[in-house]
């Protein structure tokens, strides 16, 4: 079994309850594999975690900078909090190190190894909120999340190619894209999608991801190089 003390030291934690801080990196592929280990997987962490991620990414954008419009700080939180920033930084961080996972799933080192690690930083402030307060929560987010933000406006990381496909669209043609799904397969726990990108009724481009959010991103940006935009 992972000593999760050597993480608890690493962040300076002091856990109550150590038993939410092994749950937040309990996949549900490790249940599978052990029925009889006694706590959940980390899904309803990472629900609540989710939530608490948002609100203080928000309210520090917020209190940052007073003078910037609702649209762009919605385009920087999403920068921010999005899987493949989460999966990297919880990466960086080392939570990799810590995973429960079936023998199946630990040898995949992929996408789907980035969405659960994503997840499970997402489980594991669920975790802390619990745990810690709200306050410990903050500290955590502003030290290792929020700090990346100067690198993400300088490098214009938050001009995602949904955003842009739009632009180009409305700016050329006058026309707002749509999404629709065009294919759907997988179990529930590991759905790929492909999404066609519309103008009007003309399929401009395909995508295909593990989530409708990664298909529809993959479109728009396939679409840009249709259109040579």
């Amino acid at each position: 079994m992972i000593d999760f003390t050597t993480l608890e030291k690493k962040f300076n934690f002091n856990f109550k309850n150590k038993e939410l801080l092994t749950q937040a990196f309990c996949h549900r592929s490790y249940l599978n594999e052990k029925p009889n280990f006694n706590l959940e997987n980390n899904e309803r962490l990472e629900f609540l975690g989710d939530a608490v991620l948002e609100l203080i990414v928000t309210e520090e954008l917020y209190q940052k900078y007073p003078k910037k419009p609702e649209g762009e700080l919605t385009n920087w939180r999403a920068a921010l909090v999005n899987a493949k920033m989460l999966g990297d930084l919880a990466r960086e961080i080392g939570l990799n190190d810590y995973l429960l996972l079936s023998k199946g799933e630990s040898k995949e080192m992929g996408k789907a190894r980035q969405y659960i690690l994503a997840n499970t930083f997402e489980a594991l402030i669920g975790s802390i909120y619990l745990d810690q307060g709200y306050k410990v929560c903050e500290d955590f987010i502003k030290k290792y999340l929020i700090k990346k933000l100067p690198e993400i406006i300088k490098k214009e990381l938050f001009r995602d190619a949904k955003s842009s496909f739009q632009e180009e669209a409305q700016e050329r043609e006058g026309i707002t894209p749509t999404y629709r799904v065009l294919k759907e397969s997988g179990p529930d726990h590991a759905k790929n999608f492909v999404i066609g990108v519309f103008l009007n009724s003309e399929l401009v481009a395909q995508g295909e991801g593990s989530s409708k959010q990664e298909a529809e991103e993959q479109a728009a940006k396939n679409g840009l190089e249709a259109k040579s935009w």
